[in-house]
């Protein structure tokens, strides 16, 4: 089946491929594109778990001997990279393509986080270079955010990108997980000068095995047809519908009603992007800034400071802290995994407002619980356990909401943008919980604290019942017109914008 016909207007493309897409069962060609795009979340958490792990490592003679402000600056370095490298990346790939891009941030990340294994001195020119290899695998993460949400929701037929988008972004936990066990593995068999070393190499290791089944992915065609290369598009499209008939799948037959008329737009800069998210779409980017920020500023106010509780309040040693992170951090990854479906079936202004809403809500009875001294350790990595649960399905879907509700042209950007502004906020929870936490000597402090943290959720949730859209089970192009669309039956553009101009 064709994906261009003559039309109307210079310029102009009549295309079925979006709904080629959509009508696609699952199939293996599925399987491999989630398995081989989702290992970004994993390395982002095994990056920073890793990091965190081997910090106080670093501080020692025997390895680099840095201070402990120089390992402080190391993890925000690594987050300033993330920023920048989801701007920029995030541009490129609305240009470029999103198979040029995840493929180029990978490499990006297996180059810096590779290198950061052979900082071979404390000097100031060392501790240079090790900040510098640690902004560029920052870099590759924060570029692999844009360009790998773009791509997945693009190729994932869309009854099915609900709890795929979900679960591939909850994986974050399977990588902190996996951070976890190997710096423990690690740190207690090998000497710490080599194992602060293999603990930076074990996301390379994993990077370098991926990135040769990415090659074997095709370009997004929705991306190509947008951006006129009809060619392309048929060829890519072709491609996957043989690798889902090869499975045994069948493919059903395309709705013809859903034709689009397209005639591709010039590539929008972030200016034009601004005019796009706060002219066309002011509900809408409330809506999305809301959902990074809360989910952003919980996380980062607990999780990084989750072993100065367990210290400071509880008392556990260092050593065995590890064993509280691994439970909190499963109870993290099942909830997508487990609820993902739900965003799909249930819809996902219910299951997003009812995740943010109701983690809210346990957190706010294990604040009183906490205040009251009725906790231990292990009870409080209980309940973090289940209020992350549904946290962490919600935060998911944060990321989810961004990818799909603005238009195909200024995706990865749009990811981008939402990406930094919510790391930006999320850098004040560590700063403002590591406060209040203090000595450990007054726990009211941090009952205020998660009080906070449960109010921020619970807002987080209220907006999504007045601004959430009902995106389950339909195309891209129905949630938001495509800037190339000249038309097409039943859609209109999304609060009444109008095409923007670069």
């Amino acid at each position: 089946m064709s994906a261009e016909a003559n039309a109307p207007g210079k310029g102009a493309i009549r295309s079925l491929i979006p709904a080629r897409i959509d009508r696609l069962p699952w199939s293996p060609f599925h399987s491999r594109l989630v398995a081989a795009l989702g290992v970004a979340w994993i390395l982002d958490g095994l990056e920073i778990t890793v990091a965190s792990g081997v910090g106080n490592l670093l501080t020692k003679p025997e390895t680099l001997g840095l201070s402990s402000a120089e390992v402080g600056a190391v993890a925000s370095v690594y987050l300033v990279g993330e920023v920048v490298g989801a701007l920029f990346f995030g541009r490129l790939s609305d240009k470029l393509g999103r198979r040029n891009l995840f493929i180029l941030t990978l490499a990006v990340y297996l180059i810096g986080s590779g290198l950061t294994a052979f900082t071979l001195g404390s000097g100031p020119g060392w501790v240079a270079f090790l900040y510098l290899t640690r902004f560029i695998a920052g870099m590759g993460i924060g570029g692999e955010y844009a360009a790998i949400n773009s791509a997945i929701d693009e190729l994932i037929p869309s009854r099915y990108r609900g709890r795929v988008d979900i679960g591939v972004n909850g994986t974050y936990w399977a990588g902190a997980i996996l951070g976890t066990l190997g710096t423990y593995i690690i740190l207690n068999e090998v000497h710490p000068s080599l194992a602060w070393r293999l603990g930076f190499l074990l996301g390379p290791v994993l990077g370098l095995v991926i990135i040769f089944v990415r090659r074997n992915l095709p370009e997004s065609p929705r991306w190509q047809v947008m951006n006129g290369r009809t060619e392309e598009a048929e060829k890519s499209i072709n491609f996957i519908e043989h690798e889902v008939e090869a499975s045994g799948r069948k493919l059903p037959p395309v709705d013809q009603s859903k034709v689009m008329e397209l005639t591709p737009a010039d590539d929008i800069g972030y200016l034009a992007l601004t005019r796009v998210l706060f002219r066309d779409y002011p509900t809408r980017s409330i809506y999305a800034a809301t959902l990074m920020i809360t989910q952003s500023f919980l996380y980062n106010a607990i999780f990084f400071t989750y072993s100065l509780v367990l210290g400071k309040v509880y008392g556990v040693p260092d050593s065995n802290q590890s064993l509280y992170l691994i439970g909190f951090c499963v109870g993290n990854l099942a909830g997508p995994l487990l609820l993902g479906h739900f965003f799909d079936t249930i819809g996902r202004k219910k299951m997003i407002s009812g995740t943010y809403i109701l983690s809210g809500v346990l957190l706010a009875l294990s604040a009183v619980l906490f205040n009251a001294g009725a906790l231990t350790a292990f009870t409080q990595t209980l309940t973090w356990c289940v209020i992350f649960f549904f946290a962490s399905a919600g935060a998911s879907a944060g990321y989810l909401t961004v990818s799909e509700i603005f238009p195909l042209e200024v995706r990865a950007k749009a990811i981008a943008v939402f990406f930094a502004i919510a790391q930006c906020f999320g850098a004040l929870g560590p700063i403002i919980y590591g406060a209040l936490i203090g000595d450990g000597s007054n726990p009211f402090n941090l009952f205020i604290g998660y009080m906070v943290g449960a109010v921020v959720m619970i807002v987080g949730g209220l907006v999504t019942i007045a601004f959430g859209v009902a995106a389950e089970g339909k195309s891209l192009e129905d949630i938001a017109a495509p800037l190339a669309a000249r038309g097409r039956p039943g859609t209109t553009r999304a609060e009444g914008a109008a095409s923007p101009t670069a």
